[in-house]
């Protein structure tokens, strides 16, 4: 029995072409022997077990939850939802979290190790392990693996960039330059190049911003000129595979000469597009133990908990930072319904957004290979048991029993940070619950700025208040 037809058709492009992958690295010299430390050492992959109602399948095996996590928070792919959840998680476990000092870490510059709160260098006095990384950031795997072991857990989220672009486009024009000039997001994929500028402010946001966020490197034809100051990583040099150890490191290409790095100039690097992302997916698979599809969100949790060996309810919550009228584009991949007109701009998202798509096709596919796997009436049992269970929470918690408009929401600490012309809904919660009751709807209801504020004043008590910053900006 095969998945939906969008699903199966995507489904059926074709297996990953890994030997395309392992050509490329062939032709910049870098050998086989690299990958061997990416991919024989990598960790394993998801195991058949189920940590939660013996009713949905056999006798439950032990296993230990993993706590040791990075979850790569990629922009308007439900990423929020997932944080939600790792807050509670943490939260209610007493873990310790890699936390920035405000927000982000740094984005959009690449992530750096220094950038985390009370992060000490090798040598730099001891410290309390951390147990989750899972605030923005543009990924950096060296820098990642100075604060979290490299036997955590690394998942992400990626979705269709069409439904993400509708997203973005609402969210960032006024934060995009190239947004801030097009009349509509129509105007805009009719012509992009009317708009566009590599290199533009916030200009990220505009073009394959998943790619960007995994933080992987752009074909040269793909590129951002050298030294614009405009560009976010224009220092960075260009960033390829290299080091040892259980991951594949990104960093800086040099060569050494008396001793010294010396950057490689991009133009000795002709790569074909193709054999580049397939290089690029190859890598990220060397990586990511777990990549969720935001179309099939439920789905992916039902795999998450599976992987982690947590409980079912560990994985249920709230839809988090949800703009007002965007949920339809959640769990659509295909474009059946869709009027002519929003077929032909989904074609024009999908084709400007060229290497997010391939990223989507690609981890849609994995995606479905793992619930194949896992098998699908055991799944589908699953995802209703946990939207059973979302649903009872929400009416238990909420008033309402769902998501309202932020002008219906009068205590602060629940009120979603409102960016953008799209209105972000949240939660209230009813006025009847009893203490232990409403400690848990409040995990479950609290915004991802709140609750890192919560959870900043947890690992760094201080006598002044920190939700003071969150009410200010809220303000």
């Amino acid at each position: 029995m095969g998945p939906s037809s969008p699903a199966r058709t995507m489904r059926l492009w074709g297996p990953r072409s890994l030997g395309v992958a392992l050509g490329v690295f062939m032709t910049i010299g870098f050998g086989l022997q690299l990958l061997g430390g990416a991919f024989q050492r990598r960790l394993p992959r998801l195991q058949l077990r189920q940590s939660w109602a013996t009713s949905l399948g056999s006798a439950v095996p032990s296993c230990l939850p993993r706590q040791r996590l990075v979850f790569l928070k990629t922009h308007k792919s439900g990423s929020s939802s997932v944080l939600s959840l790792l807050h509670r998680y943490g939260d209610r476990h007493g873990l310790r979290f890699a936390l920035p000092t405000r927000y982000q870490f740094g984005y959009p510059r690449l992530f750096r190790a220094s950038q985390v709160k009370g992060y000490h260098p090798q040598g730099g006095g001891t410290q309390p392990p951390f147990h989750i990384l899972c605030h923005h950031m543009r990924f950096n795997l060296k820098e990642v693996l100075q604060v979290m072991p490299s036997d955590s857990f690394f998942f992400s989220i990626v979705r269709d960039p069409a439904a993400l672009a509708r997203s973005a486009f609402s969210y960032y024009k006024s934060t995009s330059s190239a947004f801030r000039k097009a009349p509509s997001l129509a105007a805009f994929l009719a012509n992009p190049r009317a708009f566009y500028r590599p290199g533009g402010r916030g200009d990220y946001y505009a073009r394959n911003l998943l790619w960007f966020d995994f933080g992987l490197p752009f074909p040269p034809e793909k590129r951002i000129k050298r030294g614009n100051p405009k560009d976010p990583d224009s220092h960075q040099g260009h960033v390829l595979p290299s080091g040892t150890g259980p991951r594949a490191l990104l960093q800086p290409v040099s060569t050494v000469a008396d001793g010294h790095s010396q950057a490689v100039s991009p133009t000795s690097f002709n790569l074909g597009s193709s054999s580049f992302i397939q290089w690029g997916l190859a890598w990220l698979d060397s990586v990511f133990d777990l990549v969720m599809v935001a179309e099939y969100f439920d789905e992916s949790l039902v795999l998450l908990a599976d992987a982690l060996c947590w409980g079912l309810d560990d994985v249920v919550g709230f839809m988090h930072n949800a703009q007002a009228g965007g949920e339809q584009g959640l769990r659509a991949a295909g474009t059946g319904g869709l009027t002519a007109e929003d077929q032909q701009l989904t074609a024009r998202a999908r084709a400007w957004n060229n290497l997010d798509w391939a990223l989507y096709v690609h981890f849609n596919r994995s995606l479905w290979a793992r619930i194949e796997q896992y098998g699908q009436r055991r799944l589908k049992h699953a995802v209703a048991e946990l939207r059973a269970r979302r649903e009872a929470m929400a009416k238990h918690c909420l008033q309402g029993g769902k998501a309202l408009d932020p002008k219906y929401i009068t205590n602060s600490q629940f009120r979603p940070f409102q960016y953008g012309s799209a209105k972000v809904l949240g939660y209230s919660l009813r006025s009847s619950l009893s203490p232990k009751d409403r400690e848990d709807c409040e995990r479950l209801a609290t915004p991802e700025l709140q609750y890192k504020d919560k959870l900043d004043a947890k690992q760094f008590p201080s006598p002044v208040s920190i939700s003071l910053k969150t009410s200010r900006l809220l303000s």
